[in-house]
């Protein structure tokens, strides 16, 4: 199936039912569906089609999700960058991708000549959701165009989008998916999950990444997606309760902020159905937290771009776990592998290691990409032993759960031991002060790299550092307890919410005199 089948599987479902909806605009299904027929036939007027790079540049928004879906529909390739990005990032994101035509919102018309001068293989520029100086509304665009469906035929192997890489080591990796990986996507999650009658879905992370993937996924059951421009979590909340919201992703930084929302205890969400968290390490006691407060609803999903979104799940089934100490360690792990990407723990030789035994997930099928983009070095690194290398340090227990202990390029060597930081990181979650906390290695003339631990307080408290060494020292021994707790005001993070720590890394490691 191409993906664009998938959304009108949900069409014929209930073509009336509301698709997409914003602050300022809803649209049913029928109508999105018809947009996407003029969208296609209107970008192969302009000369673009199958092949053909397209990128977005836009915040949340229903015309910024239409144009995704009309690229999908015409074949184009969607490049897509995060409008929370730095303009240089993503002019140099759509210059090495070669984008041709781009869509982008009006807010980001004092960027255009700077795009303009960066990228300059890009000869069209259409503005979402108003006339620019030199471009044309897409309002205006599609209105010239047929309404009829193009049909244009796509192979499993044809591309259907280029995402980037995090760039947390350089120059972000063009990720290149084809129709094949989403289908896989798709059919792995609902595999794993029931939806059930009439979903409900609220996009609030950058649709870009895991959120824009789910609405895509949901869509084919008819789902009605209330887009929010971001995170405020007053309004996520009151939209759960006033929508009847069903699902929704956050990533753990965005729902530890759920949490401190002021009488969430108080607060009942009976409409959810399947709460997603990925994109990082959830701390066990906040995760008990979610279970107490938004019920069994929870789900974990593991994958990267290069495998998207759902190569393990921890279904709301997994997470009953919380009371029965026997196997409560399992809220912890990810969950199991999805029913079409097998996961392997491997060494550094390429042997796949028995369970319970650590070493770098590896995962492989249909899920997996078709490469990165102009770069075959990169590419053959990634699929060395004919596997994925995800490089997430992990093993998988006897009863096939994978637990994620941590990056491979965040272990810490301390005295000559291997410190995992994610293990420090679960303990410090757990103290009542902690919002969020990052644990990295800091050059020690004595130990070669101290464990040190980076904490962001939650509003209004207040912390003993000595209390938090010795917490860890208690739980963890010593060697994996940290040397020293610094307190920031608030933690540097992506702008998909993820906790940087490089940056983190950066401040001590670029000065290795500096007073912590």
């Amino acid at each position: 199936m191409r993906v664009i089948d998938f959304f009108d599987r949900g069409v014929s479902i209930n073509p009336d039912r509301v698709c997409l909806e914003d602050d300022e605009v809803r649209r049913t299904f029928r109508e999105v569906q018809t947009r996407t027929y003029r969208f296609a036939n209107a970008i192969a007027a302009e000369g673009f089609g199958k092949g053909h790079m397209a990128g977005i540049y836009s915040p949340n928004c229903v015309s910024g999700f239409e144009a995704m879906l009309g690229m999908f529909r015409s074949g184009t390739v969607w490049v897509p960058v995060n409008a929370k990005n730095g303009v240089e990032e993503n002019a140099y994101i759509l210059d090495h991708d070669d984008v041709e035509i781009l869509f982008y919102h009006s807010s980001f018309e004092p960027a255009l000549e700077q795009i303009k001068s960066l990228c300059p293989k890009i000869q069209r520029f259409i503005c979402l959701d108003q006339a620019g100086p030199d471009s044309p509304c897409m309002e205006d665009w599609l209105a010239a165009a047929p309404d009829t469906d193009p049909d244009v035929k796509l192979e499993p192997d044809d591309l259907i989008g280029i995402l980037s890489s995090g760039g947390t080591t350089g120059r972000p990796k063009g990720i290149l998916l084809t129709q094949l990986n989403w289908a896989t996507l798709i059919a792995n999650f609902y595999a794993g999950h029931d939806v059930g009658p009439e979903p409900v879905h609220l996009l609030i992370s950058p649709m870009t990444h895991a959120a824009g993937v789910m609405a895509v996924a949901l869509m084919a059951t008819g789902t009605r997606n209330i887009i929010l421009p971001g995170f405020d979590g007053a309004r996520v909340l009151d939209t759960i309760e006033r929508e009847g919201v069903t699902h929704l992703f956050l990533p753990p930084t965005a729902i530890y902020m759920l949490l401190s929302e002021p009488g969430i205890e108080d607060r009942r969400f009976p409409s959810l159905r399947g709460f997603i968290y990925a994109a990082a390490p959830m701390a066990v006691d906040k995760l008990r937290q979610c279970l107490k407060i938004f019920g069994p609803v929870m789900m974990q999903s593991f994958g990267q771009a290069e495998s998207p979104m759902f190569c393990a799940l921890l279904t709301p089934e997994d997470h009953l776990v919380v009371d029965n100490p026997a196997l409560e360690h399992r809220l912890a792990s990810c969950g199991r592998p999805t029913l079409l990407t097998p996961v392997a723990i491997m060494d550094e030789e390429g042997n796949i290691l028995p369970q319970g035994e650590r070493g770098e997930i590896v995962v492989r099928g249909n899920l997996v990409m078709k490469g990165y983009y102009k770069n075959p070095e990169a590419t053959k690194e990634a699929s060395e032993h004919g596997w994925h290398h995800t490089g997430d340090v992990g093993y998988l227990d006897e009863d096939g759960y994978l637990y994620i202990v941590d990056r491979k390029k965040d272990m810490i060597i301390s005295g000559g031991f291997n410190v995992y930081p994610s293990e420090v990181e679960q303990v410090i979650w757990a103290h009542p002060a902690v919002q969020d906390c990052a644990v990295i290695g800091v050059p020690d003339e004595k130990w070669g790299e101290s464990v040190t631990a980076v904490i962001e307080l939650k509003p209004g408290a207040e912390i003993d550092t000595d209390e938090i060494i010795s917490i860890c020292k208690k739980q963890l021994g010593s060697v994996k307890a940290p040397k020293s707790v610094v307190v920031w005001d608030e933690l540097p993070r992506s702008p998909v919410g993820k906790v940087r720590k490089k940056d983190i890394r950066d401040m001590f490691w670029q000065d290795q005199t500096r007073k912590i």
